[in-house]
């Protein structure tokens, strides 16, 4: 644990404070602080705070808003490292986040009892992956715990990237027997044309960012066998249709292309033992111009019902590069955060 070596001192001339931070272990602190400190520049130009290392011990000036946020921040980096993890850049840029963040949307245990933050993660066999925002902490916390959980909001908010997380830790575990991946087979605004091969040939391309995710959480050769032998399947939304998923968890990827009959249908395959994650950008609806999206549909019919979480993300969520994040909210000014259809 990071021992704090002194309690802020009277303000100086500029009305700023000082806080010195000693850690035990000064290999932990070195990746901590990162190569030639650039973690702690990171923290000085996001929160304000102006951030001096020397051995294992940094000292922190700014205001005292500023300090606690800091001294927070890099605290529960030095906890990650301490249970063997190791931190990059995103990753310091999502401890801002959460420091950052108002306590009421840091739900316990996000906060222990000496409200040191604790991230929400999901460990696989290659990585463990670590909530960046409030609002990703409270999406695996609710797949954990509900049957059904809807993941809606702009790209790059790591809606689809943590629910392939979650099936890969749940299979590896051994408490469910399958990943099942499903997609609706709409162009994204293209016309594709034929597709060669055979029926996993032709899904492929519409399913390429699940597989993504799906290689960083598990060795490729666990994943050829899996898609040989079952335990990973590639499902088509419309072949779906009479089926009952039991045992497994099953990931619906851009359900805002679902009409509101194949997202009932889809909605109706769950059984025993399984969960679903459906995951969707309300904004980048691709059907037919007066398509009622089942998306829009499911989360307004579904509101409240019990095992049954929706998890709203916005584009202070966008975890990819920080000019996403302005990507997103530009759109979102021009268009409207529903891309300027009608529910």
């Amino acid at each position: 644990m990071a021992g704090t070596g002194g309690m802020p001192v009277a303000e100086n001339e500029q009305g700023n404070q000082k806080l010195d931070l000693v850690f035990d272990d000064n290999r932990l602190a070195g990746a901590l602080f990162g190569e030639f400190d650039q973690n702690l520049a990171l923290v000085e130009k996001r929160i304000g705070v102006d951030a001096v290392a020397r051995g294992n011990m940094v000292t922190l000036t700014g205001t005292t808003d500023e300090i606690s946020r800091a001294q927070r921040v890099l605290e529960s980096l030095y906890d990650r490292l301490m249970e063997g993890h190791d931190i990059a850049s995103g990753d310091v840029e999502g401890a801002i986040r959460m420091a950052e963040a108002p306590e009421s949307q840091l739900s316990l245990p996000t906060l222990d009892e000496s409200s040191r933050l604790k991230f929400s993660s999901i460990a696989t066999r290659k990585r463990s992956v670590v909530a960046r925002t409030p609002m990703q902490d409270a999406y695996i916390r609710a797949m954990d715990r509900c049957e059904l959980v809807f993941g809606i909001g702009p790209a790059g908010t790591g809606k689809t990237y943590l629910a392939v997380a979650l099936a890969a830790a749940y299979l590896e575990r051994g408490d469910v027997d399958r990943i099942i991946l499903s997609r609706p087979a709409v162009e994204a605004g293209e016309r594709l044309g034929f597709l060669p091969g055979d029926m996993k040939d032709k899904v492929d391309p519409y399913l390429r960012p699940l597989y993504d995710a799906l290689y960083d959480m598990m060795p490729a050769e666990k994943i050829e066998r899996g898609l040989q032998s079952g335990v990973i399947e590639v499902a088509p939304l419309a072949f779906m249709r009479g089926r009952t998923l039991s045992h497994c968890v099953v990931i619906l990827d851009e359900a805002q292309n679902t009409t509101s009959m194949q997202m009932k249908m889809f909605l109706t395959r769950l059984g025993e033992n399984a969960k679903m994650v459906v995951t969707g950008d309300p904004s980048q609806i691709d059907l037919p111009p007066g398509q009622v999206s089942g998306l829009r549909q499911a989360t307004r019919i579904l509101e409240g019902i019990g095992d049954v979480d929706i998890i709203r993300f916005t584009g202070a969520d966008v975890v990819r590069h920080r000019l996403v994040q302005d990507i997103v909210a530009a759109y979102d000014r021009e268009t409207g955060p529903d891309g300027g259809r009608g529910s």
